[in-house]
């Protein structure tokens, strides 16, 4: 949240003129940034005692999930708007770079981040933190997947908030609550936001579509 902070304060002062920056700087920060969160993530991993791998040994489960980040993928580039108040963002552009060793391994980050590093940091937060907080405060009281309206609606508004592309965040935020709710696990959770995340990378590399990112 810091970061994106960070980036939005560095994006509003080049707009306002009061701060000279290249269009590069935040193709350099990004790595600072999702190499920080990794390393958070890998230092208190013993404590994310809901992330279990062998879930995903439900095959069935597993290829659903599977097929629900694609689907959600799908959705993401079909509902391509953010608010009216918003700026339309020209998102992560690795191709302002020339080409170079820097720039494949800035994006390989970027893909790294994106699908290894951001699913994990927002279903932890969204759905095994957020979601059942909203609920009740002693949120680790809650089991995972609890349902309630209040809180469905509320993470899955703030999700879109989150992300430019506001109806596409919404919708997957929904898709991922619905996931949460189905499975009962925050593993599968992670998989379907990373599958969204992979087939997203792989759109906007192969199309030049960096808005999206």
């Amino acid at each position: 949240m810091a970061f994106i902070a960070i980036q939005d304060l560095l994006s509003i002062g080049t707009a306002s003129g009061w701060l000279a920056l290249p269009q590069t700087t935040d193709l350099y920060l990004y790595p600072l940034r999702a190499l920080s969160v990794g390393a958070l993530l890998y230092w208190y991993r013993g404590h994310y005692q809901e992330l279990r791998i062998e879930e995903l040994r439900e095959w069935r489960t597993t290829a659903a999930v599977t097929l629900t980040g694609l689907c959600t993928f799908l959705l993401w580039i079909s509902l391509d708007g953010g608010l009216p108040v918003a700026p339309h963002p020209s998102g992560f552009r690795p191709d302002l770079l020339p080409e170079s060793p820097v720039r494949m391994l800035i994006t390989a980050v970027r893909v790294a981040g994106s699908v290894l590093v951001v699913p994990v940091m927002e279903e932890l937060f969204w759905r095994s933190f957020l979601l059942r907080y909203l609920v009740s405060k002693r949120f680790l009281s809650v089991p995972i997947g609890a349902f309630s309206w209040g809180s469905f609606l509320i993470t899955t508004v703030l999700f879109g908030l989150e992300h430019h592309q506001f109806w596409a965040g919404m919708a997957a935020g929904a898709i991922y609550n619905l996931v949460c709710y189905k499975t009962r696990s925050i593993t599968h959770c992670v998989l379907a936001h990373a599958v969204t995340n992979l087939a997203l990378a792989c759109y906007v590399l192969s199309t030049s579509k960096w808005y999206f990112w």
